[in-house]
Formats: C-alpha cells, sequence, structure tokens
C-alpha cells in the first residue's frame, strides 16, 4: 500500500497519544478515509491492514508511542479546538434533569446530511449544558444497506462539525443482549415468533385483526425461536411483539422486533443471520447504556409508545423521550429513499455532489461548521417540521466566510478592450476592503479582459473606470474594443471588474440550483462555465474561500475548478 501505509501508522499513533496511549481501528479508518475519499471502496482492505496496526500500536506503550512520532516527524494530534458556537446555551430546559445522558444513533446506511447535524447537535448540546454524556451508537442492525465506509463517513462528518462524544459504540456490539431480551419477551409471551405471509401480516395489521401465530402456546413458541437461528428462511418467519391489535396507534399493533436476514454484515461478517428491528434495539439499547433523555425527531412521535411499553413489559428502566422536528431543505430532500436512487442512477455524482445536503457536499460547497451551528440553533427547539430554504443557512455562512475571503476579478465571456496609455507600474489591489488580507500586484499591460456583458453595454465615447486602476474613455467599439486611459480621478463611471490578458487564467466555476423542483429531479440543477480570473487564484490554498466580485462566494477545488458556496 505503499505512502498509505505509513499514513495508517502516523493516525494510529496520534489518535493514541491523544487517547492515553489506545487507538481503536474505526478511528483511524475513519481518520484515512477522510484524507482519501477515493479508497471508500476499499474500506474493508484497508481495515484489514489498519487492525494490525492498531494491535501493535496499542502494545507499545504511551512513551513509545511518542517516540516513534517524534522520529516520524509528526506531530501528536491535539484534540480538535473548541468550536466558535455552542448551541447549548439556547436549547429549552430538559424536564427532570439531573445526571444527563443523550445519545445519536444513525444507521450507516448513507453518509450524515443536514437532519443529522441538527439530531447530533442538539444531543451534544444538552450534554454539554447538563455536564452529562453523549454516546455515539452506530444503529447497524440492517447489514443489507450498512457499509464499512458509511460508519467511517459518518464519524468523519460529526468531526468536521467539531461534535464530541464521550462514548462511541456499535448496537452490532450487543447482539447478545438483544437476544437474551427477544427471548424474555417470548418465553413472557410478550412476543411470537410469526410464520404468516407479509401481504396477510400486511392486511391484518390494516384491519386491526390478530393472526394464528399469536395464539402459539409458551412451548411452541421459544421451539419456533431456535428455528429462526438455524431452520427458517429469510421471509419465513419473524419475531413480533405481542402489542394491542386494536390500538389506534398502529405502530402497536404487533410490529415486528426480529427478522432474519442472510447478509454478511460489515462488522460482524456472518456471525448472525437474526437482526432486531430499530424499534426493539434502540430501546433496550437506550435502557442499557444509561440514557436519560432519548432525543428523537417528531418522525417517530408515534412510536414512542411502542418504545415505552416494550420496556416495561421487560422490567427495563424507561427514559424521557424528548421530539424536536425534522430539518430539511426546500428543494433538497434528506430522505436515504430518494437520494440514493439518484447515486445509482448517475443523475448525481456521489454523496459529495455540491446540491445535496449531506455534510461531505456542504464542506465541498464552502459551507463551514459554524454556520451549521448557528443555523440549526436560529431554528429553535419545536416540533413543528423544518421546511427551510437554503437561503438561511447560507446567510450565516456568508457572515461567517466574508471577513477571510480573498476577493478577485473574475470575468464571463471574456472581450478584450486595448487601452492605449496604461500606466506601466504595476497596481496593487486589496485582497480584503476591511479585513488585513494584504493585497496582490497586478500588472494590467496594454490589454484587458471584460465580461462580455459589460462590453456589450459600451461604444465609442462611453466611460468607464476600471476597478483599482482608473478611467478609460472608449474610442472604439466596432470589432476589437478600444480606449485610452484618462487617469485616476473619481467620476463617477461604471466601476467594471478586469483581468489582464497576459496573467489571465481559465477555470470552471460549477453553479448550483434547487436539486428538485415540484417533487421532480431538476435535470438542469448543475451547470459548469469557463470563466477568466486573476493569476492570483493559483495562490490561493486549495480548498479556502474567495469572492469573485460581483459574482459571489466559491470555495477553490483545484487551481482548475471553483464550486459556487452562494452569492
Amino acid at each position: 500500500m505503499g505512502g498509505l501505509e505509513d499514513e495508517i501508522r502516523v493516525a494510529a499513533l496520534q489518535n493514541a497519544a491523544a487517547h492515553g496511549g489506545r487507538t481503536r481501528a474505526p478511528a483511524v479508518l475513519s481518520k484515512i478515509l477522510g484524507r482519501h475519499p477515493e479508497h471508500r471502496s476499499r474500506a474493508r482492505e484497508i481495515l484489514a491492514d489498519i487492525d494490525a496496526v492498531v494491535e501493535e500500536v496499542n502494545g507499545m506503550g504511551a512513551e513509545r508511542q511518542r517516540a516513534e512520532l517524534e522520529a516520524m516527524g509528526a506531530p501528536e494530534r491535539r484534540r480538535p479546538a473548541k468550536p466558535d458556537f455552542e448551541i447549548s446555551g439556547m436549547l429549552p430546559p430538559l424536564e427532570r434533569a439531573g445526571d444527563v445522558v443523550t445519545r445519536f444513533p444513525p444507521e450507516p446506511s448513507g453518509y450524515p446530511h443536514i437532519g443529522h447535524a441538527k439530531a447530533a447537535l442538539i444531543n451534544e448540546g444538552y450534554a454539554r449544558r447538563y455536564g452529562g454524556k453523549c454516546i455515539l451508537r452506530m444503529d447497524d442492525t440492517n447489514p443489507e444497506g450498512e457499509r464499512l465506509e458509511y460508519y467511517a463517513a459518518i464519524k468523519v462528518g460529526l468531526d468536521w462539525l467539531g461534535i464530541k462524544y464521550d462514548m462511541v459504540k456499535n448496537t452490532s456490539d450487543d447482539m447478545g443482549i438483544l437476544y437474551s431480551k427477544g427471548k424474555s419477551m417470548v418465553e413472557a409471551g410478550r412476543a411470537y415468533v410469526c410464520r404468516c405471509k407479509r401481504d396477510a401480516v400486511s392486511r391484518g395489521r390494516r384491519e386491526g385483526v390478530p393472526c394464528r401465530c399469536s395464539r402459539a402456546g409458551e412451548e411452541d413458541g421459544l421451539d419456533r425461536w431456535e428455528r429462526m437461528f438455524a431452520r427458517y428462511k429469510p421471509g419465513e418467519a419473524t419475531v413480533r411483539y405481542r402489542g394491542d391489535m386494536a390500538s389506534t396507534n398502529t405502530a402497536m399493533r404487533d410490529p415486528v422486533i426480529f427478522r432474519i436476514i442472510d447478509a454478511r454484515h460489515p462488522l460482524t461478517l456472518d456471525r448472525y443471520r437474526v437482526w432486531p428491528g430499530y424499534d426493539f434495539a434502540v430501546a433496550v439499547e437506550d435502557s442499557i447504556d444509561g440514557v436519560t433523555h432519548a432525543l428523537r425527531s417528531k418522525e417517530y412521535e408515534l412510536r414512542n409508545e411502542l418504545y415505552r411499553s416494550m420496556l416495561s413489559d421487560l422490567g427495563m428502566r424507561i427514559p424521557e423521550v424528548v421530539e424536536f422536528s425534522r430539518l430539511e431543505f426546500e428543494g433538497m430532500p434528506v430522505s436515504k429513499r430518494l437520494l440514493r436512487p439518484l447515486i445509482e442512477e448517475q443523475k448525481v455524482s456521489w454523496y459529495d455532489d455540491p446540491r445535496l445536503p449531506t455534510l461531505e457536499a456542504m464542506k465541498r460547497r464552502g459551507i463551514v461548521p459554524g454556520a451549521i451551528r448557528r443555523f440549526v440553533a436560529s431554528l429553535g427547539f419545536t416540533k413543528s417540521n423544518t421546511l427551510a430554504p437554503f437561503s438561511a443557512l447560507e446567510a450565516f455562512n456568508r457572515k461567517a466566510v466574508d471577513p477571510s475571503s480573498v476577493r478577485l476579478h473574475m470575468v464571463h465571456r471574456p472581450r478584450e478592450l486595448a487601452v492605449a496609455g496604461m500606466p506601466r507600474a504595476p497596481v496593487h489591489l486589496r485582497n480584503h476592503p476591511t479585513s488585513d488580507l494584504g493585497s496582490r500586484e497586478v500588472r494590467p499591460g496594454d490589454v484587458v479582459l471584460l465580461s462580455g456583458d459589460d462590453a456589450e453595454g459600451l461604444s465609442r465615447g462611453s466611460r468607464i473606470r476600471l476597478m483599482g486602476l482608473g478611467n478609460v474613455r472608449v474610442d472604439g467599439a466596432r470589432g476589437r474594443l478600444t480606449g485610452e486611459y484618462t487617469g485616476d480621478g473619481m467620476e463617477g463611471h461604471p466601476v467594471l471588474q478586469w483581468v489582464p490578458k497576459e496573467a489571465a487564467h481559465r477555470i470552471k466555476i460549477v453553479a448550483t440550483d434547487s436539486l428538485f423542483v415540484d417533487g421532480r429531479f431538476n435535470e438542469n440543477s448543475l451547470a459548469e462555465e469557463e470563466v477568466v480570473v486573476e493569476a492570483h487564484f493559483l495562490e490561493v490554498p486549495t480548498g479556502d474561500e474567495v469572492q469573485f466580485v460581483r459574482f459571489g462566494y466559491c470555495r477553490k477545488e483545484s487551481n482548475y475548478r471553483a464550486i459556487m458556496t452562494h452569492r
């Protein structure tokens, strides 16, 4: 693996140095895939190498770890700086708040998005407000849709947001406990193995009619439970909770709590084939993890009764349930049901496509973590679902990036303007009108480039001011534009940006529009245009934000490409 092997070792040593001499393979994998997204499809292969390095590093001791880091010329990794904005002080108080423990349980079946960011920030915010603990728990009980890449992507995204957790775990770590609780439900008659066809089960739940399997005795129920693990095939049997088929809350009508999935799991491989459903797993996990307040988006409202009922039947501690609104943007849905087909059908390039609401996409687009934190805080803590305009987040981001964004000239559809009498000495243009970002030296030469739209409005006798340079009188507008430099007086002429022809640099700017319009995919949601910019663009660090004058803020993705962040 060459250079990647060295990066793995450095990442393992740095992570160990930051955590008392111990590191974990998932943490190292997250770091490596965060730096090298091109390797995400090889996550399992890379994890095998990481496991070996982690075992060696953990056996070295802290002193040897630090010595090797120093010998490799790599600094010890410090914990990330405190985020520039905390939302904890803006959250309403919790009822019965003592030693608060919260959790954020994403499923590793995709990349984290703005809705995940809101949930994670609220959970972290309450833990910090009360001096408590916050748990990141991967809800990985559906092996058909989960990949190692997604575990890493979630961790990378939350690290980028500056979210800190006191514990990271996986639901699949506790399969033995979940099996024990499931078996005890069957033994107590509070759950049963159902062999009815899926259509019959759905019809019975709609009509509130129990199936014949619900009448099975205790001995028959335990026998069927054991057959789930060896004899039944996927789809032949499920374990259903004995709720209340007459309930007006359809979530209580004998829902499935275990099912058979013969798929290879990213972490446990082929060890298990009977998997708990979300409702059962999250309830048991919350209770055994010591969660005091289960903060859930409003979409789970009908399932809260089921959550409490199952824990009560198991004789387990029941956390407080607190609801908040789901968040998504207008024209930019967060549902995996809508996003995954776009990727599979190659309508968008990947989860980092700048049109998407994923954290990877927002980072690539130029949205900064502090803006997301302030945006989430501005929404308040409400149960009313939030369908926000993306412009609301843009407003916070604009305020965050403006002070550090270098101003540069950029022209569309360039048109030459030959100017007689142009100053020979270089001019110095300020990189920012108010912030101390220095200046850049520009030699205008005898020919400058104007935007085509600006040039079309010029005629013989027109007077313009070239921004930061001086005034020009146009004396020829047919065919090639020509003019004469008339000095630096302020005469109220139209002010135009310009780029010296001799130092012009061509790049492509990617601009986005709403991903969906009237519920349909917008085929024109991504546009790419070739433009001409100042050569100083090459000196801007990749990943930095710039503001092209009279156009907008863009994130430099490479020396030849920028992505428009917003106006």
